[in-house]
Parts: structure tokens; sequence; C-alpha cells
């Protein structure tokens, strides 16, 4: 969260000639009862809802991708769920960016918006997970320095560092 990734997506899919932009939390915010906020010590029900967010948001990019489209996903997938979301894509090629600016930037970036996203997480958690529970794939871009058109321009100049290609028997294990 404050890392950039609902402008520097819609930025990036205004870049391209036919795209859509994927925002997973739609997903999330279409559940009106019942639902559960992932939390660090997340329930079962909160794990399922979460799998259930990025299982559809999955398919919504990839029934794009099948109309023609790019698809650019923004969401927060971090430690295994990268993995398991990258898998569950069938479209190749398949990108991979993660915006991952410092801590202190994003802590001071959260300072200064409207919203709040981190509600009982704290900053550092979510970087942790970030950094240490993250399988490294695609282009890992430090966007601390960077203004939102600055890091569309890194992605789409080193475009070939965020192809990922994958085993997907290895990855749904």
């Amino acid at each position: 969260m404050a890392a950039g990734k609902s402008t520097v997506a819609g930025l990036l899919a205004e870049r391209l000639p036919r795209a859509a932009h994927v925002r997973g939390d739609t997903f999330r915010r279409m559940l009106v009862s019942g639902r559960e906020e992932p939390l660090p010590e997340a329930t079962a029900e909160a794990t399922a809802q979460l799998d259930l967010r990025q299982r559809i948001t999955a398919t919504v990019a990839d029934a794009y991708a099948e109309d023609g489209w790019t698809a650019v996903v923004q969401d927060i997938v971090i430690g295994e769920d990268l993995s398991r979301f990258v898998a569950r894509v069938r479209t190749r090629p398949l990108y991979v960016v993660v915006l991952a600016p410092s801590a202190e930037a994003v802590r001071s970036r959260e300072h200064a918006r409207p919203k709040t996203g981190y509600g009982v997480w704290s900053v550092e958690a979510l970087d942790h997970s970030l950094r240490a529970e993250t399988p490294r794939m695609g282009l890992w871009l430090d966007t601390t320095k960077q203004t939102p058109a600055q890091t569309v321009s890194a992605i789409l100049a080193d475009l070939p560092a965020a192809l990922v290609t994958i085993d997907r028997d290895r990855l749904r294990g």
C-alpha cells in the first residue's frame, strides 16, 4: 500500500496501445456481507476470500488478453501468493513488475495521502513480507525516488527483465 500501484498501473495502461487496468481490490470490495479483511493472522475464511479474489483477477486478466487487450493487473500479491497468482494466469507472455519503494518512503507517502490503507498492518510487516518472503521473479523496482511517470518509463525500458516463465505444475503443488 502507498507504493504507487494504482497510479503506475493506470499510467502504464495509458501508454500501451490497447490495455485494460484490472484492479484486484475491486473483487474484494464486491463481497458485501461476510467479508473478512486479510489480517497479519488471517483466518481460514479471510485466506479463502483472498484466494477467490486472486483467482477472479487472473481469470479477468486472461479474458481481456483473449480478446486482444493487454491486462495491467494491479494488486498486492506478496509472499508465496505471487507464485500461485503467476501460475493461475494462462496468458503468455506474462510480465511481473514489483514496486518496492523503501519502508520509509511508503510511510511518508501513506502519511501524505487522504486515504489510509494499512489498518492493523504495519509498513514494516508488509515490507518484510515483500522482501523476505516473496519469490524474486520479474522486474523489481525501487521506486523510492521515482515519480509515477519515471516508474512507467523504467518498466517499459526494461520490459524484458519483467518476463516470467514458469512451470505451472511445480508452482501449483
